[in-house]
C-alpha cells in the first residue's frame, strides 16, 4: 500500500491567508502542506490538492482509492451540503479525518451538520491550521497500527 495521505480542500480554501484572516489566519494551503509534509511518520508522504468544485473532489477520494492509505479532508461548505461526497468516502478503505480550521459550532447554526461525520474517524475543529497536522499525525498512527 502506498503511504500517501490525500489532504483534500474544498470551496475557497485556495484563498487561505487572504479570506477572512481574523478567523482563518495568514498562512496559505502551501503552509499546510508544508507543515503536514514536516510531521509525517516515517514513510508517509502528503498530496495536498484543493478545488472549488463537487465533482473534482468526488474524482480525487476516487483516485485516492488506488493511490492512498488515508484522506484528510476539510471539504469547506461542501460539508453541510454534499451526499456525494460522503458517498464517495464511503468507497474508500482507509481512515479518513474531517479538518475545519474554525469551530464550526461556533458559527452559524446550519454549519453544525455534517455530512462528511457519518464517514470520519474523527473529526477536527477550532485549532487553525494546527488541525491538519493533528489529523496527519492521527492518520499515520491509524495506518501504522493496522499493518
Amino acid at each position: 500500500m502506498n503511504k500517501v495521505i490525500y489532504i483534500i480542500n474544498g470551496p475557497n480554501l485556495n484563498l487561505l491567508g487572504q479570506r477572512q484572516p481574523e478567523l482563518y489566519g495568514h498562512e496559505t494551503l502551501r503552509d499546510v502542506e508544508t507543515k503536514c509534509r514536516s510531521v509525517c511518520a516515517d514513510g508517509f508522504d502528503v498530496h495536498l490538492v484543493q478545488s472549488n468544485r463537487e465533482g473534482q473532489i468526488v474524482d480525487w477520494i476516487h483516485e485516492a482509492r488506488q493511490r492512498a492509505c488515508g484522506i484528510v479532508i476539510n471539504p469547506a461548505a461542501l460539508t453541510h451540503t454534499s451526499v456525494a461526497i460522503l458517498d464517495a468516502l464511503n468507497t474508500f478503505e482507509g481512515p479518513v479525518i474531517e479538518v475545519h480550521i474554525s469551530n464550526v459550532h461556533k458559527r452559524e447554526s446550519f454549519r453544525h451538520h455534517s455530512f462528511v461525520s457519518l464517514r470520519a474517524e474523527a473529526v477536527v475543529a477550532g485549532l487553525g491550521l494546527d488541525g491538519y497536522e493533528a489529523a496527519v499525525r492521527r492518520i499515520c498512527a491509524l495506518v501504522d497500527r493496522r499493518e
